[in-house]
C-alpha cells in the first residue's frame, strides 16, 4: 500500500495545498463520503491522469441528510478506504470531522436555484444546499485545479458545475461515466443495505433505463409514454417503491413533454433501507 497522508484540519490542508501549488503542481480532488467502491476508484484514476497530486476527501456531510435519512447508519470503513486510495493513486486524504467543517455558530450556506427544483431536489428538501455548501468548503480547503464527480449523481454534478461557474471558482469540474455491476446496477455505497432479494430486484433500474433508450431510438418522443413504460416495468418488482421517474433537459434539468436534443432520464427508487438513483442520457436524431 502506498503511503497516504491523512489531513484532518483546514489549516493543515491549506498549508499543504499552498505548497503543492507553489511547486507548480496541479491538484485533483475526488470528494467522497467514504466506504469506497469501484465507482470512486475510477474517479481517483481519472484524477491521477489529470493532476500531479490527488486528494480524496472523506466526510459524511450532515447538512445534506434529511431528518429521516440514513446519516447515523451510513456505512464507514476508514482503514479500508485508506488502503484503496493508496493502491489506486491517491496521495492525500482530507478527512475533517463535523466540528472542523461546521464549528459552533456556523451560519453560511450556498444555494443554487433552478437546477435543484426537480428530481432529488424535490424529494429531498435542503439536500442540495448541504451538497453545494460542503463542496464549496472542500474547494476552499483543498484548492484543487480539477474536481472529479460521477455521472450517477448527474444532478449533483450539474449543480456543482453551475455553482463553480456562478461563483467564479477557479476549478474545473469533470464528470466521469457511471460504473456498473454486471447486471447494470450502478455502483453505490448504499447497495450495502440491500438484502439478497432487494439486490436481485434492483437490476430493474438499469433495465428500465435501457427500455427507455430503445423507445427513444425507435422514434418515441412523448415523455409520458416513455416514463409510463419505465414505471410499469419497475412496478412489477414487489419490493420497489418509486420516488420519481423523470425526463429532463440536460441543460437546465427542467421536465420535458416532447423529447428533442439531449435528454436526461433519471429515477430514484427505494428498496428497503436503500434509496437508489440512476440515470441515462439519450439523444434524439
Amino acid at each position: 500500500m502506498a503511503d497516504v497522508k491523512v489531513i484532518q484540519t483546514v489549516s493543515e490542508m491549506h498549508r499543504v495545498a499552498d505548497q503543492i501549488r507553489a511547486d507548480g503542481l496541479q491538484i485533483g480532488l475526488v470528494p467522497t463520503m467514504g466506504f469506497l467502491h469501484e465507482g470512486h476508484l475510477s474517479l481517483i484514476g481519472r484524477a491521477r491522469r489529470c493532476a500531479d497530486r490527488v486528494v480524496v476527501s472523506i466526510f459524511v456531510n450532515p447538512t445534506q441528510f434529511g431528518p429521516q435519512e440514513d446519516l447515523e447508519a451510513y456505512p464507514l470503513d476508514f482503514e479500508r478506504d485508506r488502503m484503496l486510495i493508496g493502491d489506486f493513486g491517491g496521495d492525500l486524504i482530507y478527512a475533517p470531522d463535523a466540528e472542523e467543517m461546521y464549528p459552533e455558530g456556523y451560519a453560511s450556506y450556498v444555494d443554487v436555484e433552478g437546477l435543484t427544483r426537480h428530481l432529488c431536489g424535490a424529494s429531498r428538501p435542503g439536500h442540495f444546499r448541504g451538497v453545494t455548501t460542503v463542496v464549496t468548503k472542500l474547494f476552499a480547503a483543498v484548492k484543487p485545479h480539477v474536481a472529479i464527480f460521477g455521472q450517477k449523481d448527474a444532478q449533483q454534478a450539474a449543480v456543482i458545475r453551475r455553482m463553480a461557474q456562478d461563483l467564479n471558482l477557479d476549478v474545473e469540474v469533470l464528470v466521469s461515466p457511471t460504473i456498473r455491476e454486471v447486471d447494470g446496477l450502478a455502483k453505490s455505497s448504499r447497495n450495502f443495505y440491500l438484502s439478497p432479494e432487494e439486490r436481485q430486484e434492483a437490476s430493474v433500474l438499469y433495465q428500465a433505463l435501457q427500455k427507455a433508450k430503445c423507445l427513444v431510438a425507435d422514434g418515441e418522443r412523448r415523455a409520458d409514454v416513455v416514463i409510463g413504460e419505465m414505471r410499469e416495468l419497475i412496478e412489477r418488482r414487489p419490493l420497489a417503491q418509486i420516488d420519481y421517474i423523470e425526463a429532463v433537459d440536460t441543460a437546465d434539468l427542467q421536465p420535458m413533454e416532447e423529447f428533442s436534443g439531449e435528454i436526461l432520464l433519471a429515477l430514484a427508487v427505494q428498496f428497503g433501507k436503500a434509496r437508489l438513483i440512476d440515470n441515462l442520457v439519450v439523444h434524439t436524431a
